[in-house]
């Protein structure tokens, strides 16, 4: 493929920490492309994985540092807009319940990622082990996208022949919908026709003398 690794892992990398910081962003997505991309050989696995974990890590770290510094202003004021009350009260909750528990599930919790690392540093949660288990969470979640991806890469040319019979259906699909278009068209034209040329055999009929 012509595609440039470099920008693969800078993809992989930026997606994977602005995720944390703008949700919902769709960086599972690109690391499961980026395990095919391995897959097909255009790029390495182990780097990959260490730069989306990277990414991850420090986008969760960022919100960690938002909600341990600007938390309460943000809670109170409502800024943003991302973080809405029931889910306040809710990563509240799990907090109070769960604690540290929450960090290593975070990667595994989808459309909560921000609000968890956001309430992880509101609730002063330690620094240093909350970066740890944050790694080991965008680590597990990120080598199951990456192999499942490669495992997708790697098995496309098996993959070919169902697109190639998809592809087929839906182009004769498509072909029957434009034939009954044209068909349709053709009849509402001549019913069309029929009915401006009704009223003049009407007309000529009443003049006509009868015997």
């Amino acid at each position: 493929m012509n595609l440039d690794p470099l920008w693969v892992y800078i993809a992989v990398a930026g997606i994977a920490y602005i995720e944390n910081i703008f949700p919902p962003f769709p960086s599972d997505v690109i690391v499961v492309a980026a395990g095919a991309l391995i897959g097909l050989g255009t790029i390495d696995f182990a780097l990959a994985l260490f730069l989306a974990t990277a990414g991850s890590t420090l986008g969760f770290m960022t919100m960690y540092s938002v909600g341990h510094w600007f938390g309460n202003a943000i809670v109170e004021t409502g800024r943003l807009k991302f973080l809405p009350r029931e889910g306040i009260h809710k990563a509240e909750g799990w907090f109070r319940k769960y604690g540290y528990g929450l960090i290593v599930a975070n990667r595994f919790l989808a459309g909560t990622r921000a609000v968890i690392s956001f309430f992880a540093g509101f609730s002063s949660l330690k620094f240093g082990l909350t970066v740890f288990l944050s790694c080991v969470s965008a680590l597990a979640w990120n080598s199951l996208l990456l192999s499942g991806g490669r495992a997708l890469g790697k098995n496309w040319r098996a993959i070919i022949p169902h697109i190639e019979t998809y592809s087929t259906v839906i182009t004769i699909l498509i072909g029957l919908i434009v034939l009954g278009a044209i068909v349709r068209a053709i009849v509402r034209r001549k019913r069309a026709g029929a009915q401006r040329q009704s009223p003049q055999h009407m007309t000529k009929d009443a003049t006509e003398p009868r015997g």
